[in-house]
């Protein structure tokens, strides 16, 4: 039997920025007088701040130790600003979550604080799209924490073996999803993270609305 919901994540699965985001981490640090970081070293700080209210643990882990005045709230808000105004959904996107509302519960579950997480969702006009949203800045725990996953379950009211989850990410999503009992969708992309094979099923990202509800029919949550 084809699932009874289908939950996504949001960031380079349903949208993602027209600029790369290491050039407009830069510009925001820049904008505040911080000192510069990579990509590489706002994900780890990421990764062990996917709670919270805002970005700005995550920039006064980045600054710690630098010789800086910057606050790392107006960090926030300056990249928070950055990738509201870089933001697009994926083609289709919209049009896919409120078809496949007719057959299935739709959820969102993205990695990230509260402000920056919601922002964005308000920046697509998706604030209603979902018949779920969470954000894991809310939770005690984000993807691929299992409770991440069991907290967009309980809102939507699914258990674990009769939903899929849509993500782009090996670790948080597709080792995540699979681990709470979820089939497991993996996003593909040229800049992504290669096919995994503990997903049920790969869409490119670029074929997401026209492959995605034929590929989510076909799988049984239950299946091998």
């Amino acid at each position: 039997m084809p699932p009874d919901a289908v939950v996504f994540d949001l960031d380079y699965t349903l949208a993602v920025p027209r600029r790369d985001r290491a050039t407009l981490l830069a510009e925001a640090l820049d904008a505040v007088d911080a000192p510069q970081a990579s990509r590489q070293e706002y994900l780890d700080a990421h990764g062990r701040n996917l709670t919270g209210e805002s970005r700005a643990p995550i920039f006064a882990e980045l600054f710690e130790g630098r010789a800086t005045d910057a606050d790392p709230e107006a960090a926030a808000d300056a990249y928070r600003a950055a990738i509201a105004d870089a933001l697009e959904p994926v083609d289709g996107a919209a049009g896919l979550v409120a078809d496949l509302r007719e057959d299935y519960r739709v959820g969102l579950l993205t990695n990230g604080p509260v402000r920056a997480q919601h922002d964005k969702i308000e920046t697509l006009g998706w604030t209603d799209l979902f018949d779920a949203t969470v954000v894991t800045g809310e939770l005690p725990a984000g993807k691929p924490d299992e409770r991440a996953f069991r907290a967009v379950l309980g809102a939507l009211g699914i258990d674990a073996d009769a939903a899929v989850y849509v993500g782009d990410e090996v670790d948080a999503d597709v080792r995540g999803a699979t681990e709470a009992g979820m089939t497991a969708i993996q996003i593909i992309s040229p800049d992504g993270p290669a096919p995994d094979d503990r997903a049920d099923a790969h869409v490119d990202r670029a074929e997401l609305a026209a492959r995605l509800p034929a590929v989510v029919a076909r799988l049984s949550p239950d299946c091998d």
